[in-house]
């Protein structure tokens, strides 16, 4: 076995090609809706979070610990690790950084979903979408990430960041590379956003559906549990909506289920990241576009065998 920490993890994928693989994958037929159900389990400080699943010639789980009380103690909330077999002998391969892995995935995963629903709605400037505004809720590691995978394939003008407070704002951009196409902003500048990223772990709204204009693309990845609301009801029942898989949508999907019942979302068609990829999703013209994702073990085997792949053609002086 090998361990890829988090400093080789970032050598072996970058967002475009984690965008091209887990792509792929979608492409050659892997129905999303197939994935194990991740499966929580409570600790006296906080709680596990197992994430297994199968994909082609790999098989592996992630265990992660979530630890509210931990950022007041300057510790990370998330820590973790991956464990990758080999899906037919079932013997272990390789062990990643289970937090370094995530934070690689999911702004792929989201990238992924949204250069989709941009191509719709913005025009291309060399062959990239161009966002003229993009806001972002959160100032955490997934705010930084998501930033750096969409400035990696979407031509990026302003870039808002609302924190919350001013201060997490700066402090935020301050440890940015963009000079001044990134500021500090609020709520307000929903409005005329092209796209608007929420990263947080609100259990209310971030903003208010009215903000949203009929070109916006929304995508919400913050949070999961019926708990989590970072999105305003009002503005999923007026949106088109797009979403990892149905199932883990209708199991996790916070923002969706006090928008509509159940069964009310299940007499919809929701599109899933596959029908996006294949072409087989409806994406109108005119009316704001909301993805919804909370993350899925598939999406990890994905980039964890690719990280092993490439690792295991190296020599062992260049890892």
């Amino acid at each position: 076995m090998i361990h890829l920490d988090a400093q080789s993890i970032s050598t072996l994928v970058d967002t475009p090609t984690a965008v091209r693989h887990i792509g792929a994958v979608l492409r050659s037929g892997y129905d999303p809706e197939r994935d194990s159900a991740r499966l929580f389990s409570s600790l006296p400080d906080g709680e596990f979070l197992i994430m297994p699943t199968a994909a082609g010639r790999y098989c592996g789980t992630k265990v992660l610990t979530l630890a509210p009380s931990n950022p007041s103690r300057g510790l990370p909330k998330i820590q973790g690790m991956y464990v990758l077999f080999d899906a037919d002998t079932l013997a272990p391969l390789a062990t990643l950084d289970g937090v370094e892995l995530t934070l690689i995935r999911t702004p792929s995963v989201t990238t992924l979903a949204v250069s989709h629903l941009l191509e719709r709605r913005r025009p291309h400037r060399d062959g990239r979408s161009s966002v003229g505004r993009l806001v972002v809720f959160g100032t955490g590691p997934q705010a930084h990430r998501h930033i750096d995978a969409f400035a990696a394939v979407f031509t990026l003008e302003d870039i808002v960041v609302v924190g919350r407070t001013q201060d997490k704002a700066h402090r935020f951009i301050d440890a940015r590379p963009e000079g001044g196409r990134i500021r500090a902003g609020s709520a307000s500048d929903v409005a005329g956003a092209d796209l608007v990223l929420c990263a947080t772990s609100s259990a209310t709204p971030l903003f208010s559906s009215d903000l949203v204009s009929d070109e916006t693309v929304v995508a919400a990845i913050g949070s999961h549990g019926f708990d989590a609301r970072e999105l305003d009801p009002t503005l999923v029942r007026r949106s088109h909506v797009y979403v990892e898989a149905r199932a883990s949508a209708l199991r996790e999907g916070g923002n969706l289920i006090p928008a509509r019942t159940i069964d009310e979302w299940k007499s919809r068609p929701l599109p899933n990241i596959a029908d996006l990829v294949n072409g087989d999703a409806f994406i109108p013209e005119v009316g704001p576009l909301v993805y919804n994702g909370i993350g899925m073990s598939w999406e990890d085997v994905v980039v964890a065998s690719h990280c092993f792949e490439v690792a295991s053609s190296r020599t062992p002086s260049t890892l």
